[in-house]
C-alpha cells in the first residue's frame, strides 16, 4: 500500500495511474500537481487526485512515491524542484518516452538523492491527453519497463515494480540505451512517419478529397499523428540519435524501393514486402 502518491503532471498517464492504484486499493492519498489550475481542479473533480496542490513543493511533501508524467522537456526542471522537498525515503520515478537523457539529468540533479530514482517507461496510451483521457484499465495487459542503473536502490526498485503490478501492467528491466533504441524502432520513428505523411497530405490541394476516401489501414496508422506535437518534438530531442540513426537506415530502405519502382523490378519489391510480411507474422496474432 502507497500511503500518499505524488503525481507530478495528472493527464492520461499520470492520471490512469491514480486512477489503477485506487481501483486497486493500493493507495491512500493521490495528490497531484499540474502547471495549469484548471487541469488540477479537473483531476481533482473527476476523482483522478485527493488534493490538488498549488505547487511541486506541497504535493511532494510527506509522498512515499513521486511519479513525474510530464514532458521530456521539463523533467530536468522539475526534478529540481523536486529534489529540495524529499526525504531519505521518498522514491521517484517517471513515464519518460527515452531514458538516457533522464538518468543523467536526474543524476545530476538529485546529486546523493539520486539511488532513489528508478526510472521508468509505461508502454501505453492513447492518442488523446488531459484529465478527461485517463481510465484506470489504461495498463491492463500493457509493458512497463524500468531501466535501474547500478546506483538504483534496490528497494526502491521492487516498490515500483510492484506499483505498476498493482496497475496491472506487465513490468520488465532493460539497460537504459537498449530501452533506447528499442522506442525509438517501435514507437519515435513510426510516429514521425505519421506525422509527415499525414503532413504531407495536408499540403496537397486535394487533401480533402484524398482523405475521403482514406481506408482503415491509414486511418490506423495516421492514428498516432493526433499525439502531443510538444510532446513528439521534446521526445525527437531527447533520443535523438537513435532516432536519426534508424531515419538514416529507413531512407536508405526507401530509397531501394524507390528504385525497384522506377525499374519495374519486381523480384526486388516482393522480396522486400514478403520479408516484411514473414517479420509481421511470425511476431503478431492479430
Amino acid at each position: 500500500m502507497i500511503k500518499r502518491l505524488a503525481i507530478i503532471g495528472v493527464g492520461l498517464i499520470g492520471g490512469s495511474l491514480a486512477l489503477a492504484l485506487k481501483k486497486a486499493g493500493k493507495v491512500g492519498e493521490v495528490v497531484g500537481y499540474s502547471r495549469t489550475k484548471s487541469v488540477r481542479e479537473q483531476a481533482l473533480s473527476l476523482g483522478i487526485i485527493d488534493r490538488a496542490a498549488d505547487n511541486i513543493a506541497d504535493a511532494v511533501k510527506d509522498a512515499d512515491i513521486i511519479f513525474l508524467a510530464v514532458p521530456m522537456g521539463a523533467m530536468s526542471s522539475v526534478l529540481s524542484d523536486v529534489v529540495p522537498h524529499i526525504n531519505t525515503d521518498t522514491i521517484i520515478t517517471d513515464g519518460g518516452s527515452a531514458k538516457a537523457q533522464v538518468v543523467e539529468q536526474a543524476r545530476q540533479v538529485l546529486a546523493d538523492k539520486f539511488s532513489q530514482f528508478v526510472p521508468g517507461h509505461p508502454i501505453a496510451g492513447t492518442e488523446k491527453s488531459g484529465p478527461s483521457a485517463a481510465f484506470a484499465e489504461l495498463y491492463q495487459g500493457h509493458r512497463v519497463v524500468l531501466t535501474p542503473v547500478a546506483e538504483t536502490n534496490t528497494d526502491a526498485l521492487e516498490k515500483v515494480r510492484t506499483m505498476w503490478q498493482s496497475a496491472g501492467a506487465e513490468v520488465f528491466d532493460m539497460a537504459v540505451d537498449q530501452h533506447d533504441v528499442v522506442l525509438a524502432a517501435t514507437s519515435h520513428l513510426p510516429h514521425v512517419l505519421a506525422f509527415n505523411l499525414v503532413g504531407m497530405l495536408a499540403q496537397r490541394e486535394d487533401c480533402n478529397d484524398v482523405l475521403r476516401y482514406a481506408a482503415g489501414g491509414f486511418k490506423d496508422f495516421s492514428r498516432i499523428a493526433s499525439g502531443d506535437p510538444v510532446m513528439w518534438r521534446d521526445i525527437c530531442f531527447s533520443n535523438k540519435e537513435a532516432i536519426l540513426g534508424l531515419l538514416e537506415q529507413y531512407h536508405q530502405g526507401l530509397n531501394q524501393i524507390e528504385q525497384a519502382i522506377r525499374e519495374q523490378d519486381g523480384d526486388s519489391l516482393i522480396s522486400v514486402f514478403e520479408r516484411a510480411k514473414q517479420a509481421r507474422d511470425t511476431r503478431f496474432s492479430e
